[in-house]
This record gives structure tokens, sequence and C-alpha cells, in this order.
């Protein structure tokens, strides 16, 4: 092992409840990963299937390179590195802390093995609860330990998504999970929910966590605009579908015709038609295509054409963040184990099933596209000490 001495401890120091809380989160996050990989084999874990996917075992790896670089090394004293090498093999984009290993090369790291990629994950488990014992963590400790746990909860839904990729490669169209119970058929009717014009606020309101795009908090002005009361579905797509949607480039955006055509899309990824119906791959395997489920696995040009087809426009995040904003947070989220999106809950007044006001599903099931591009909010400053390169470089 090669010996690293972090700087100390120093700053503000962070309150014992905010400590314990802390450690808790900690652990439950590291459990969750560990537990997302546990049915999978070492070749599972070792394959790429694309360049902008990664195999389970680097983001095994690399979210525990984050809290020994970003933490550790800073913050933990006397602590001794797993592996010098681990430094370049497991950094993903960090230029300010050294070179990286190409991503599109990821998948051909046979070494290390699996097992000394768990090692690993433990010994940094380990520096990471003498620093939690210690009971007093500075607040600049604290907000390390913090962004590393929310960064630790984004690559696990990428080892899911990165895993679906992988499985989807498959002619034998293996699952990861048992299909999940079949949730009510859902009947609820597109509608739209209008907003008056108004100054708001958008962006973090300074409770809780954010990351560094999320700020700072600032008014927008926004024109009257109506929103969809749900997600579109799966039948909804077919109608656009087999009204020509792939086929009319009066629907597309430049780029997206170019790569419609280039790419010859005709349907959502996972889609696959089979005699008069379509089926989709999901991570219980092959499943037949449920109409009243929400579309999900359509590019930005997908579903911007789409929203053409439907004599409407993708919402500005301002938009969506202002329908969303008095809507609590509950949904379908990966703790349930359903791991695919379920139908608009029946039940449309249940706040449990996150719908309320007309509104459902704003939250859990499916990422949403929006017509925004990503660019930072007005006075954005990225954070110090290498965190900037987390968001503020895209």
């Amino acid at each position: 092992m090669e010996k690293t001495t972090g700087t100390s401890t120093n700053g503000a120091p962070a309150a014992r409840a905010e400590c314990e809380g802390i450690a808790s989160r900690f652990h439950e996050a590291r459990r969750a990963t560990l537990d997302l990989c546990a049915g999978l084999s070492p070749e599972d874990c070792s394959a790429q299937s694309m360049p902008d996917a990664s195999p389970a075992k680097w983001h095994l790896a690399h979210t525990s390179w984050f809290f020994e670089t970003f933490v550790l090394e800073r913050f933990g004293g006397e602590f001794s590195a797993f592996h010098p090498d681990f430094r370049v093999l497991f950094n993903s984009y960090y230029n300010a802390v050294g070179d990286q290993h190409p991503r599109p090369e990821r998948g051909l790291l046979t070494r290390p093995p699996l097992e000394e990629v768990i090692a690993y994950r433990t010994h940094v488990d380990s520096g990471i609860q003498t620093l939690l014992d210690s009971r007093s963590l500075s607040r600049a400790t604290a907000s390390a330990i913090e962004l590393g746990i929310e960064h630790e909860r984004q690559h696990q839904e990428l080892i899911l998504t990165d895993l679906k990729h992988l499985l989807s490669k498959s002619p034998l169209h293996p699952a990861y999970h048992a299909a999940p119970p079949e949730p009510l058929i859902s009947d609820k009717p597109l509608q739209w929910l209008g907003f008056a014009e108004e100054l708001c606020w958008t962006g973090h309101d300074g409770v809780g966590f954010c990351f560094d795009n999320e700020r700072p908090q600032h008014r927008v002005f926004l024109d009257a605009f109506e929103i969809a009361t749900r997600p579109a579905t799966n039948e909804e797509y077919l109608a656009f579908m087999s009204d020509g949607g792939y086929e009319r480039p009066d629907l597309w955006l430049s780029d997206g015709w170019a790569a419609l055509t280039e790419e010859r899309w005709m349907a959502p990824l996972y889609w696959r038609r089979e005699e008069d119906h379509w089926r989709t791959l999901t991570l219980a395997g092959l499943q037949p295509l449920r109409l009243d489920e929400p579309v999900c696995h359509v590019s930005y040009y997908e579903a911007d054409a789409f929203a053409r087809w439907m004599c409407a426009r993708l919402p500005g995040e301002a938009e969506w963040e202002r329908a969303a904003s008095d809507h609590p947070i509950a949904g379908n989220f990966a703790e349930s184990g359903r791991l695919h999106p379920a139908p608009t809950p029946v039940a449309a007044s249940s706040e449990a099933a996150g719908v309320s006001d007309g509104l459902a599903q704003l939250y859990g099931d499916v990422w949403e596209w929006t017509q925004s591009d990503y660019a930072p909010y007005p006075g954005f400053r990225p954070l110090a000490d290498g965190f900037g390169e987390y968001n503020g470089k895209f």
C-alpha cells in the first residue's frame, strides 16, 4: 500500500447529529451499490457494451476512488492509499487530479479482479469510518462526504443503465431480476394543466443538499403555459409511429433527422417487433409492451418530434420546476425494487403515489426531457478544490 498524508480536518465543526446522519447515509449508500451487484457474475461486472457505458466493476471502484481522492487524501490524516495505480485507472474525468484510463477501454481492465475491487471498497469504507468515528468533522469534510454519497447514488443508477444495455446485446435476453407484479391498468386520460404568467423563483432554496449546478436560486419570468398531467404512454407513442412519425422530416430537428437516417431509428431503444405486437427489453428480460406505461428510452430528438406531432412542445426547465414545485417528492423510485416505469397510479388522488392536483408521476419512473440547454444559472460559481469539474466544465 502507498502511504499518503491528507490535510488536517479544519474549519467549523459539523454538529454531532449531522455527523450521525451522514454516517447512516454513507453506509446505506455503500451497501446499496453492493446489493445491486450481488447477483452478477464477475463476467457481468467486467464487460463494457459501448464507449459511453462502463462495467459494473469500474463503477464499484470509481465510487471508492471518489471518497479516497476527495475525502481521505484531504481530510484523512495518515491514510494509506490502497494501490497507487488506481488513481489513474478509476479517475473518470478529473483532469485536476491527474491522468485517466481511456473511457472506451474500461472493459479491457480484466485486472484488478472483482474481488480486489471489493477489497478496495472495504479499505476506503474503513478510512471513512475512522473519520466518522472522530465525531469532529469539519464542515468541509462533511460536505465532501455528502457529495460522495450523492455521487454514489448517481452511479447506482448508472450501474442499472449500463447493465441494461449490456444485457440487451445478448440474444438470450437474460434477466437481471424477476419481473415485478403487474400493476392495475391505468386509464388516466392525457389532459393539460394551465399556469398563469408569473415571476417565480427557480433553483435550490438553500435547504438541504444540492449539486452546484442547482445554484444559485434566481428569478425567472414565465409566460402562461400548459403542461401535460402525466407522461406520454407507449400507446400514444405507437400512434405517433403509426402516423409515420419516423418518416416525416417536418417533425424533426435537422440534427435529429440526420441521426434518424444514419442510425435507422424506427422505434424507441429496446423495443422489439414480433409479428403483430411489440415487446421491450427490460431488466426483467424481454416483456410484452404495456400500452399504459410511460414511454422511455427515447432520445431528445424523438421526444421533440413526438411533441411536435402532438401540436405541442417540450416544456422549459423553469416551467417544469414551476409545475412540480408544490408537489411532494413521491413516486416509483429505485427503492421500490420495480426498476421499470409503472403506469400512472389508478388512485389519482394518492399523494403517496406521487399524484395530486391533476399532475401525476412528476417524480420517479422516467427522466423527462425539457427544451432547455445545459447552461449555468445566472451567478453560477463552480465548487473549489477540484470539485468544480464535477459539473462546471460541462
